[in-house]
């Protein structure tokens, strides 16, 4: 049997109806998807993609938990053993698609796998999918960047205070935790912020004001902030 092919695979930040032709296809295709969670229902990309995959339901799922932290010995292992399993699947010839929310490109769990399957002789494409922060700012109706507007993207649990003194528009992606902590440095830098919490699901809710923000908001929540005198 030939090599199999892993595809990293983004299916936008949460409406299915945001999935590219070519993400649908590759799962379609796929023999094994590979989900970064114990199981289906606590995988958000997974139901993103069933939203618009029905024949999702029928295929061989592979379970790759990758846990929330910081600690780079835990994440180290559980990367190592990932791309082990995955390395399995396609020296049986299978091809493999890996689930992942927003854009594979951006702050994506997948790419560590990726390196690691290129690393070991494997074969690995990744497949582009729809960045939350740019289907955040259709949502809120806004533009991202305009004339010679800088446009940063930084996450928001590294030191998003210092990230306020950039010029242009700044994306703090994943604030989870750090939000309260964020608002205050909003509202003390007199910022125009914006935050889209759970773009594009059934929960979505819009922030149109630091003021505004809700301090226990979701971890899938985005922050859009624009210079004071932006007009």
């Amino acid at each position: 049997m030939g090599q199999g092919i892993l595809y990293g695979v983004g299916v936008g930040p949460g409406d299915p109806e945001l999935m590219t032709l070519k993400a649908v296809r590759i799962i379609r295709e796929a023999d094994v998807i590979a989900l970064p969670a114990k199981t289906k229902e606590e995988c958000v990309a997974y139901r993103i993609a069933r939203g618009a995959v029905a024949e999702l339901e029928d295929k061989e799922f592979l379970y790759l938990h990758m846990p929330m932290t910081k600690d780079k010995e835990v994440l180290q292992k559980c990367h190592d053993r990932g791309a082990e399993e995955i390395l399995g699947k396609l020296k049986e010839g299978k091809r493999v698609a890996f689930l992942t929310l927003g854009d594979v490109t951006v702050y994506s769990t997948y790419l560590y796998l990726h390196k690691r399957v290129l690393a070991a002789g494997g074969t690995a494409k990744l497949v582009s999918g729809i960045p939350s922060f740019c289907a955040a700012a259709a949502r809120l109706g806004i533009g991202l960047a305009e004339t010679k507007e800088e446009l940063h993207v930084i996450p928001a649990t590294y030191g998003a205070e210092e990230a306020l003194s950039l010029p242009g528009t700044k994306i703090l992606m994943k604030s989870g935790k750090a939000i309260g902590q964020v608002k205050k440095a909003l509202l003390a830098a007199g910022c125009q912020a914006y935050m889209v919490e759970n773009c594009g699901m059934e929960n979505e809710r819009l922030y149109r004001s630091a003021e505004e923000i809700d301090e226990q908001a979701g971890y899938y929540s985005l922050l859009i902030v624009k210079e004071a005198n932006h007009g």
